[in-house]
């Protein structure tokens, strides 16, 4: 086999399987072991694999409730409150964004008393100027990772 987009099937057959052995891996992409390994080296170091982890489902572990939060933030606060937010354990996403508010940030919850109560606390920050909650009904996707192209 040639190397030819060898990194992207390596990530796609890691995406299917991020608990993959090395040697399983060389079978499927037809190379060494050895080879997997370096590429596999080159893609962590160069940040493009940031990690390996169990896809956890909250909603199973009794956090049923999800919430897309945004704000409206003061002036150079911006870096602050996202930082504040990310300290957030529950607060699984935080982005910065264009539009109507400066912040969207999505969080679990056990409950909806425990998302108020977070929701409250955010409130209280003086960098905080406006915010939008709106509750999940129904999650349609949630998490979805997609192949590359090769």
């Amino acid at each position: 086999m040639t190397y030819e987009n060898l990194d992207s099937k390596l990530v796609n057959a890691l995406l299917g399987d991020g608990r993959a052995s090395l040697r399983s891996l060389a079978e499927d992409l037809d190379v060494s072991v050895t080879t997997v390994s370096n590429h596999l080296a080159d893609l962590e170091d160069a940040g493009v694999i940031d990690g390996y982890t169990p896809r956890v489902d909250y909603g199973e572990l009794g956090y049923d409730v999800t919430a897309v939060i945004q704000l409206k933030v003061e002036g150079d606060a911006l870096p602050d409150i996202t930082d504040r937010l990310r300290e957030h354990r529950q607060m699984i996403s935080v982005y910065e964004v264009t539009g109507d508010y400066d912040v969207t940030a999505v969080g679990k919850f056990k409950d909806t008393d425990g998302m108020n109560e977070q929701i409250k606390t955010l409130l209280t920050d003086p960098d905080i100027k406006e915010s939008n909650t709106s509750v999940v009904l129904n999650a349609v996707t949630e998490n979805e990772q997609f192949d590359l192209e090769t």
